[in-house]
């Protein structure tokens, strides 16, 4: 018979100390029960985890994120290249570099589809950087799309670049996504990571901080969702 004994999780009184309705940035995860385990079917999301640390820990070789011509100085991409001791990369660089590349492509491809991907090479980490389109203050769905799929092509083959995690896109502020290139709004987490699922991603996902703001929603750790999700949707028990 299974044990109904309780499992303690902190020591001494600390659990009495933690009540949830004392922390109001939280969120309620839910177990997923996977029976038969799929390798590479999956996208787990990283609740509670910091993307920095974990990148500097050495825990990933590959990390996906946005980047624009114009400036990069609050993105990820500028905490990264100044936190990494062996990059020789700078948050002025990084944008010389994507603005220098953009003029390039409208001389000899203007014609080709964006977003771009850019390389930047940290030594110990290397960023995939989806080039915010020329002329353009955001990130549709539709470029979301292209730019994961690109870099899918970018990782198949390449076991030197995994692990790989990226960030959501969601609450950014210079490099927004929105639904469509006609609409400020911006498309719901769910629809994200549909998108870089059915694009290919298989990697790590951070949700933005601003998500911790739905302490009564139920979130999954990872993407499919389970199928009984679908089914509630539809009026079915």
């Amino acid at each position: 018979m299974p044990s109904t004994k309780q499992v303690h999780l902190y020591d001494g009184h600390a659990a009495d100390l933690l009540a949830p309705s004392s922390y109001p940035d939280r969120v309620s995860l839910l177990p997923v029960d996977v029976t038969s385990p799929t390798p590479g079917d999956r996208v787990r999301i990283m609740w509670g985890q910091d993307l920095l640390s974990d990148v500097l820990d050495g825990r990933y070789r590959t990390v996906v994120c946005s980047v624009n011509d114009d400036d990069n100085g609050h993105g990820l991409i500028a905490q990264l290249v100044s936190l990494v001791t062996a990059s020789q990369w700078s948050s002025n660089s990084v944008t010389s570099y994507a603005k220098m590349f953009h003029d390039s492509v409208n001389i000899h491809a203007a014609s080709d589809r964006e977003p771009y991907i850019l390389k930047y090479d940290l030594d110990s980490v290397l960023v995939l950087a989806l080039l915010r389109p020329k002329n353009q203050d955001f990130f549709s769905l539709t470029d979301m799309a292209r730019g994961f799929s690109t870099v899918n092509k970018m990782l198949q083959g390449r076991p030197d670049r995994r692990p790989v995690c990226t960030v959501s896109f969601l609450g950014a502020k210079s490099n927004r996504l929105v639904i469509d290139n006609d609409s400020q709004t911006e498309p719901s987490f769910e629809t994200v990571l549909k998108t870089m699922y059915t694009a290919g991603f298989r990697g790590d996902v951070y949700p933005a901080p601003q998500m911790w703001g739905h302490p009564d929603v139920g979130v999954f750790p990872s993407y499919p969702f389970p199928a009984g999700l679908d089914r509630m949707r539809a009026g079915s028990s």
